[in-house]
């Protein structure tokens, strides 16, 4: 079965890979996903300096998914400019995901990552838990400034990981940012912002940032990742690479988000819950659902995805 993929000219000898945040801060954590099963290598989002993050309890795994509220923990843009050339020595796709803590920083992180050669670089406009800073993501216009402003500075392929949007006016008007900023990809999508878990037993939240409110991930909310991968592969008549994120829990969910038009999928949640290991898993699962289906890779069935 031919479980390999092509974004952006770089090929991917997976489909999946794990989502930026789920066990990739640390070197350590990074070359483990290199000897791992995953498809690519995908850093934490940076920014420019190296952060602690929220206070802990910041992650709460339960049976419908998990809540979040890590508020970028990393080790800042230099020590993984620093980690890029070491880390392309696995043989497979590097994805340097570049934040910031406002739109200006976002030059100066694109610059020295690129300079590192990364194959692709993940530009994050959806970091939904830093306290006082909206989500770029739900701004059209400050988006399109952020996005020619570093679409200048890289010369490896651009993609843009988005929020969840809730809205066809929301998709059809960020659809056109994009359009206009010589994005090569798009990554969809980041955890549902603001959610609440409650433990009815000790009557309190289960994170402590933000009052208990975090980001959504995890099965519940696949059916929102794959509105928003479906919808705008329809507005790019199938010729934006998508990668999908959110929901995926067996390889059936990966055969769901590759029908409403992903190239590969993320996986967060179910990684931080099972380890390294999961990826051997959703590749046996999700080449069994092929074969059943008649499939003989995953390019058969991309966007094939029938309407009543």
């Amino acid at each position: 079965m031919d479980l390999s993929t092509t974004i952006a000219g770089v090929t991917f000898p997976r489909c999946f890979m794990n989502a930026s945040g789920a066990l990739c801060v640390t070197r350590d954590e990074l070359e483990s996903l290199g000897k791992s099963g995953a498809g690519a290598i995908v850093t934490k989002s940076m920014t420019i300096e190296s952060r602690q993050g929220n206070p802990t309890p910041r992650y709460h795994g339960f049976p419908g998914g998990s809540i979040n509220s890590m508020g970028l923990p990393n080790l800042g843009y230099r020590a993984y400019a620093e980690m890029i050339p070491h880390l392309k020595r696995f043989g497979k796709p590097v994805i340097a995901s570049v934040a910031g803590l406002g739109e200006e920083d976002f030059p100066t992180i694109a610059e020295a990552i690129n300079a590192a050669k990364p194959d692709l670089i993940e530009v994050n406009l959806s970091c939904p838990n830093i306290p006082g800073k909206p989500q770029i993501g739900y701004d059209p216009e400050t988006s399109e400034r952020v996005l020619k402003k570093v679409r200048r500075l890289i010369t490896v392929p651009m993609g843009v990981k988005l929020p969840p949007y809730f809205d066809p006016a929301h998709h059809e008007a960020m659809g056109k940012v994009l359009g206009r900023c010589g994005v090569d990809f798009l990554n969809m999508i980041n955890s549902v912002g603001n959610g609440l878990v409650v433990d009815p037993e000790r009557e309190a939240v289960v994170i402590k940032p933000k009052g208990g409110f975090g980001g959504l991930g995890g099965r519940l909310i696949k059916p929102v990742a794959l509105a928003n991968v479906r919808a705008f592969y329809k507005l790019f008549d199938g010729k934006m690479p998508i990668i999908g994120t959110g929901g995926i829990v067996e390889g059936i969910d990966v055969f769901e988000h590759f029908l409403c038009g992903a190239s590969a999928v993320q996986i967060g949640t179910v990684l931080v819950e099972e380890g390294l290991d999961v990826f051997g898993r959703l590749e046996a699962e999700l080449t069994a659902v092929l074969m059943r289906k008649g499939y003989q890779s995953i390019v058969e069935c991309q966007g094939r995805l029938k309407e009543l």
